[in-house]
Formats: C-alpha cells, structure tokens, sequence
C-alpha cells in the first residue's frame, strides 16, 4: 500500500504530462499538490518540514535557472555577433547530413560537455546549436536529451561517483563489510565506476545511432527508421570513439575524465571522419522544407542570423564554446580557483529550524562560466554593446517563462525526498526508499534486472544522477547482500540506471525546451525519449544478469 502511495507522485507527473499531455507547468503544480496531501496524512511529516522542502526545492530551482540563463545568454550573443553564421557555414563544409551533424554536437560535443559541467547543461548548449544549424526545435531538444546518458555517470567531473555513490555507502555497515574483506574504502567506490563504464560502454556504443534513427522516423519527411539505419557503420565507429577511451579513462585513471577526455576524443575522431567521408552514408539526409514542418515542431526562438563580419573566422566563432570547457574544468579541478568561486555563497540554510537547506553558489554554478565567456567573446569578436544588451533582455524573458514549471517541479521532488527518517512521525521511510523496497519484495532474487530501474526512477525523481546514487546506493548494496550477488554490481547498475533516467528528468527537459522556446512541449519530449530509456533499462538488466552468472565481481561477506 506505501509503495503504491509513494508511486502516486510519479504517476501524476506521467499520466499528466505524458499521457494527457499536460504542459509541465500544469502538472507541476498538482503534482505538487499530491505529493504534499500523502506527506502530510500518510507519512505524517509537519507543516513545517514541507514548507521548508519547498523553499529548498524554490533556492535550487533558482541555481538551475541560472545555467538556463547563462545558455540562452551565450545563444543571443552569438547569434548577435555572427558567430553562429560561421558556426553553421563551417558545419556544412564538413558535412550537409543532418545525422551525422547531430552526432558531431549532441554524442562528441555533448559528452565533452557533461564531463566538465553536468547539472544539464550540456542539453542547454546542444539544443540551441543544433537549431542554429537548421534542425526543427523538437528534434534538435531530443537528440540533446538521448545524449544525457551515457557519460553522466562521469559528469561534472564524476561528481554521481564521488559524490553520490560515494556519500550513499558512507556508512558504518558498508565499511566494516569492506574492511572484512581487506578493500578500501576509494578503491571499491572506483571499482563500482569502472563497472558502471563498462555497462555504459556497451551500452552506449549504439546511442549515436539511436539519434540517428529517431531523428528520421519522427522527423524526416519519409518517416523512415531505415534511412536513420544507413549511419549504422560510422555511428558504432562514433560510439566506439568515445566508449572506448571513456572505459579505458574509469578503469585506470578513476571516475573524475570519462566523460571528459572520452567527449574530446570522439569529437576530434568524428570530426575527422565525416570530414573525409569515413564510413558516412553515400545519401546525405535533409529535414523536408521548412514551410512543411509541423507547428508543434517549432520553438518560438528563431534563429535570425546576424551577417557573418569578415574579421569572423571559424577559430574565433568557436572561442566561446571553447572557453566554457576550458573555464569548467579550471572551475573543478584547480583548487584555488574552485575554493575562490565556492566562497561566494547566498545561504538558504536551516529552515524553521529543520535543517533543511541549500547554499545557492552563484559562481560555481554553469550559469557564472557562460557569462564569463560571453565577456571573453565580446571583445574577441569585437560585438557592440547594444546587441550585448538585446542578447541578456531575451535570455532574461525566456527564463523568466521557464521559471513557473520548475519552480513547482523541484520543491514537488524536495517534499518527496525529505518524506522519510527524522522528518516524519510515522516510522515509515521516505517516500523513495519505501517506493524501492516495495518493488525489491516483489522481484526477490531477480532484482539484477530491475536495479537500473529503481536507479532511473530517482534520477527521474530528483532530476539528477547524484541525488539518486545518494538516495539508493546503500540500498542497493543490501539488497545485493541479501539476495547473495556481487554487490559492486548492482549498484554500478544504480549508477547506469540513474544515468539513463536523465533522459526524461522533468527539469532537464524542461530546461532544455525553454532554451529553443518550446516550452509546454515537455510530455512530447519525454515520449520521444522514453524509447532510448527503454533500450538503455533492458540493455543494462541483461547485461547485470549476465555478469552476475559469470561469476563477474565478488559477494562481500
């Protein structure tokens, strides 16, 4: 019965959003509203710790709309500037195909991207590039979204392992077990990420063509899942250009560049391939006219290219991008730089003495990289203050449009986590770990094929991998002890599965569809995405049952 009550916000937002295809910032709100009643009645948690939830969910949904900002910000200036005119004119020398294009910025660029911000920004950046490229908002928002998969795990510089995995099996139950067994603490937290890439890899050497072949069947004009199949050959070359370094980066260097240097090897390898027609289809693929294109296609920012000036060269149209990677990992890796951006902090702490907080760091979050760029960019491509201005006006409007949905979707994921422990006076466990328990009843000893799931479900929940990894990875490693299965197994699954959930995490989506306006789209993006999550979820279940009967990884006693 708690399981079905804990699954009831879960299914609100689905049915609605999906099904009935609400705009999100109509089920956000009743979303809101259920999960509030079951936290109040049935987990008897007070008033004040849900309002207090609220605020929380409010604070971080403002960090949140600080990257949309920045990336709108960053989008404006350089179609302001002409830059985006360059952008598009020196893809189209390397290739006119669409999907090969797709999986140069989504798969290549996209993954670079991840590794070094995460938090959904590399949505944010891809969506809008690729649009500027010609592609319908749509699509160009769910090609984004697939990507926001595989290399999450080791986004923002493996902060789901470091942080999440590694915060959840912080606790005494996990140490002594490992200490019985005479393996430390960091090593078992590197091992289960080398398992997680190793999934992944499998796993995601198909997601570019994944890209491909959704964007044929839903938007080219003959509707057809075979001219998305001709990419079959340079997408697993693609795939491989990445994965390959990505596993390779995680088994020996640890969970910090996977992502990272797999996304920069890819893209240089990718790029150079299509460029020199390696393995790339011999029929180029287009989108129809754009006079054909359905309405509901369409996002209500058009791309209205400024005039490339002649001073604009390629290197210089690209420098903005360029410094939002090299600015992100300076920000995350170098200590001084880190500790300085961290310092500034607007505390929202302790509310109504629950301690139940956030401390919002305007400077550490993507939001501060982009603007830092952008002033970069200005002098560089030498833009005028005036279309400096009309850039931030229109970033700032389009934010402000995407505020409502979040702003209910977060505090609604808050109140749903901060359900459980100290915060409840009916000894139940919050609503996710009640709604996890409910499901690892009912598959016993066939959990190895559901832990993915379970994994997917918070990320889609919290709309993050590492608030999943931190909410389920102590769990998953008792149920694996429980059901007698190599524990760094499942919870690598954990991992996989919180990664693949980013696909159709409301927030991320949302995010990504206020930056091309296509806002009140949501529940369309998330069917269209919800097929690669599909692939991902049965993937990662047989190849963890696989493993398992292998006799791959050790049951810790």
């Amino acid at each position: 019965m708690y399981t079905l009550m804990a699954l009831a916000p879960i299914l609100t937002v689905f049915f609605f959003l999906v099904i009935l295809r609400w705009p999100a910032k109509k089920a956000m709100p009743l979303a809101l509203v259920v999960v509030t009643i079951l936290a109040f009645f049935v987990w008897q948690v007070s008033g004040t710790v849900i309002a207090a939830s609220i605020i929380q969910g409010v604070a971080i949904c403002i960090a949140i709309l600080w990257i949309v900002f920045g990336a709108l910000f960053m989008l404006n200036t350089l179609t302001n500037s002409g830059a985006l005119a360059t952008i598009r004119a020196g893809f189209m020398n390397i290739t006119p195909d669409r999907r090969i294009q797709a999986i140069i910025i989504a798969w290549c660029f996209g993954a670079f991207i991840e590794g070094a911000a995460g938090f959904g920004t590399p949505a944010a950046v891809c969506a809008p590039l690729l649009m500027a490229l010609g592609f319908p908002a749509m699509g160009a928002v769910t090609v984004a979204l697939i990507i926001q998969s595989t290399p999450v795990t080791f986004g923002a510089v493996g902060t789901p392992i470091l942080v999440g995995v590694k915060t959840g099996l912080d606790n005494p139950i996990v140490h002594e077990i490992l200490g019985r067994n005479g393996i430390a603490f960091m090593d078992y937290i590197f091992e289960i990420g080398a398992t997680a890439a190793l999934v992944h890899g499998i796993i995601g050497t198909l997601i570019p063509v994944f890209l491909a072949v959704i964007l044929t069947r839903f938007f080219g004009k003959e509707k057809s899942i075979k001219r998305g199949l001709e990419v079959l050959p340079f997408g697993i070359f693609a795939g491989l250009a990445f994965t390959i370094p990505y596993y390779l980066v995680a088994r020996y260097l640890g969970p910090e560049f996977p992502s990272l240097i797999g996304g920069l090897v890819a893209l240089t390898l990718v790029t150079l391939a299509a460029k020199n027609n390696f393995l790339t289809p011999k029929n180029s693929w287009d989108f129809d006219d754009r006079e054909n294109w359905p309405k509901h296609w369409m996002g209500t920012w058009e791309p209205k290219f400024a005039a490339a000036p002649e001073h604009m060269t390629l290197v210089k149209a690209w420098s903005p991008y360029v410094l939002v990677g090299v600015f992100l990992v300076l920000s995350r890796k170098v200590a001084w730089i880190k500790s300085a951006l961290v310092s500034v902090s607007i505390p929202v702490t302790d509310l109504f003495g629950t301690g139940i907080g956030y401390a919002i760091k305007p400077l550490y979050v993507p939001g501060f990289i982009f603007v830092l760029a952008i002033a970069c960019a200005f002098f560089i491509q030498r833009m005028k203050f005036d279309a400096l201005k009309s850039a931030a006006n229109s970033a700032f409007k389009t934010t402000v449009q995407a505020s409502f949905a979040l702003g209910f979707a977060i505090p609604m994921v808050r109140v749903f986590i901060n359900s459980g422990g100290k915060f409840n006076a009916s000894g139940l466990e919050s609503m996710p770990l009640e709604l996890a328990n409910g499901v690892a009843a009912i598959a016993g000893t066939a959990w190895t094929g559901l832990a993915a799931v379970i994994g997917s479900m918070g990320a889609f929940i919290a709309g993050s991998n590492t608030v999943s990894n931190m909410m389920f990875s102590l769990f998953q490693f008792g149920v694996a002890s429980q059901i007698d299965v190599p524990q760094s197994i499942i919870v690598a699954l954990q991992a996989v599965g919180g990664a693949a959930g980013n696909m159709i995490t409301v927030h991320n989506v949302v995010a990504a569809a206020a930056v091309v306006g296509l806002m009140d789209r949501e529940g369309e993006i998330i069917r269209k995405t919800l097929i690669p999550l599909f692939y991902y979820l049965v993937m990662a279940a047989i190849i963890g049952t696989v493993m398992v009967a292998s006799g791959w990884g050790t049951v810790l006693k």
